[in-house]
């Protein structure tokens, strides 16, 4: 049996067995509702009291939750039976604390009983999946960005910077802009979703952006619920916040200036391997013109080095970066299970959740 591989993000969970060249089997919302013990949904309570995130910025943050969202994983999506469990290897964000990670590993040995267990950062993993071990990752999930420069493998962690904003800030960017071009309609924020999905996008660059103020096409769309609302300048309101942080009410520079700033911090005889080896991943980098974007104000930044974005190979899955920390995984399984090198039920037994460090790293 393959191992599994799972990378729970804050809006989806992907998960799958290790086979690096195709998508994740799954790929699922992992909000959660919570239920009585009767096992029905209380209609009474607001949408709010019953709804679950396992998962909030990038941390687990529910373990009940989390368990229960496994347990659904593993057993009805991926096949495996009780009592024969397999291997599996978790992807881990950005500043994971070394309690959420020896939490991990523990509930994965004693609830689930697995056979062997391994974790990863997602910055290297998502270099993996581009054929790199070293560069820099630039992670816009739905509610975190993490930038962090790695090196042979090695995350540099004083460089790296993780920032509270994400997919989910640039939603409620949008619902604002909306709201006011659109005063009369009530719109649920599980539309505005789809709708930041479907329509937004970045210009071509800030000139461009300024001009929407003057004219700017717009389109109409239909609400499920019937009503018609129209979407113009708002959907590139959200892509320019990734550059002009101000129009979240920021005091912060700009995606590419960040990036920037976190390899300075690196040793020189770095910048241009960690520069010219730039990864977009995330979920909202895939955003119609984000790419061309950064790829514009990369040309323009001042540094002597200027970010070059890696594209990956033909043969991996198409929207990679929507799941390149999941591909490296499943690359790296490849690698630590059948070598030996994860933590074994043996490591465990022997020394406890903390084994997580010393052979997970």
């Amino acid at each position: 049996m393959e191992a599994a591989v799972v990378d729970p993000g804050s809006k989806l969970l992907k998960a799958g067995p290790a086979i690096p060249d195709q998508a994740p089997s799954m790929i699922i919302p992992n909000q959660m509702k919570r239920m009585l013990d009767d096992g029905s949904i209380n209609d009474n309570s607001s949408s709010e009291d019953t709804i679950v995130d396992p998962v909030v910025r990038g941390l687990i943050r529910d373990w009940d939750a989390m368990e229960d969202l496994l347990h659904h994983v593993l057993y009805t999506g991926l096949g495996w039976e009780m009592g024969n469990e397999g291997q599996i290897l978790f992807t881990d964000p950005l500043c994971t604390p070394k309690a959420v990670r020896e939490q991990l590993v523990q509930l994965m040995f004693e609830t689930f009983n697995i056979s062997g267990f391994y974790a990863s950062e997602q910055a290297v993993l998502s270099l993996y999946a581009v054929g790199r071990i070293s560069g820099c990752t630039v992670d816009i999930g739905h509610g975190k960005i993490d930038i962090a420069p790695v090196i042979e493998g090695a995350v540099q962690h004083i460089a790296s910077r993780r920032f509270e904003i994400g997919g989910m800030d640039l939603t409620k960017l949008l619902a604002e802009e909306l709201g006011k071009s659109n005063p009369l309609v009530n719109i649920k924020m599980s539309d505005i979703e789809k709708i930041k999905e479907q329509y937004s996008c970045c210009a071509e660059d800030e000139l461009a952006y300024e001009k929407t103020k003057n004219s700017c096409q717009t389109e109409q769309h239909t609400l499920p619920d019937g009503q018609v609302i129209t979407i113009g300048r708002e959907k590139y309101t959200v892509g320019e916040a990734l550059f002009q942080p101000s129009i979240l009410g920021l005091e912060a520079h700009g995606i590419v200036e960040q990036l920037v700033r976190c390899i300075s911090t690196v040793s020189s005889d770095n910048h241009r391997q960690l520069l010219e080896n730039t990864v977009l991943c995330g979920g909202t980098a895939s955003m119609t013109g984000f790419e061309e974007r950064f790829q514009k104000e990369a040309g323009l930044c001042s540094s002597a080095v200027r970010p070059a974005l890696i594209k990956p190979p033909e043969y991996m899955p198409e929207n990679l970066s929507m799941y390149s920390a999941w591909v490296g995984g499943a690359i790296l399984a490849k690698v630590v299970f059948p070598q030996n090198q994860h933590v074994t039920k043996a490591d465990y037994d022997e020394t406890g959740p903390s084994v997580v460090h010393r052979k997970c790293f």
